[in-house]
């Protein structure tokens, strides 16, 4: 009945309610941190193993690979450690230590074996929706979801 997008809907039989942003973050497992170093700026991260989204994912943001991007921008021949195609086997790559990679904060939550570096280099954002269909708009059950998603997405740190 109702759906979380990662993108704004063009349906006109569906309604949508912007939940909130997420940014995209650099993060990496506190043992390839202790092994390898904390980055503090972009001329550091061409001393790292730099995990990055493949070529051909279709994602929520034009610039998914920003952090390669903005590390080519030093270095023009710059190579990832490893190419995944979707944000879970990033997450999982970043985990088990393979390099310092880009995910949405929201992935993390508590996750006391990643830590975020250069927190000031923050990556692109993406709109988080609620969408339904307007048929649904008067539902009882849909309104205290609602209700509740809003209330949450504004409260939390997940941005």
């Amino acid at each position: 009945d109702v759906a979380i997008r990662f993108a704004a809907q063009t349906k006109p039989c569906l309604i949508e309610k912007k939940l909130m942003p997420l940014r995209y973050r650099l993060y990496a497992s506190n043992d390839y941190l202790d092994a390898r170093g904390v980055p503090k700026n972009v001329l550091d991260l061409l001393e790292h193993d730099i995990v990055v989204y493949g070529s051909d994912v279709p994602a929520p943001v034009s610039n998914i690979n920003w952090l390669l991007e903005l590390i080519r921008s030093e270095n023009k021949e710059f190579q990832p450690i490893l190419s995944v195609g979707n944000v879970h086997g990033i997450l999982h790559a970043i985990r088990g230590g393979v390099g310092i990679g880009a995910l949405p904060k929201y992935l993390i939550d508590q996750d006391s074996n990643l830590t975020e570096v250069m927190p000031d280099c923050v990556g692109p954002t993406i709109d988080v929706y609620l969408v339904y269909l307007e048929e649904m708009r008067n539902a009882k059950r849909l309104n205290v979801l609602r209700d509740f998603l809003v209330e949450h997405s504004n409260a939390s740190k997940l941005n």
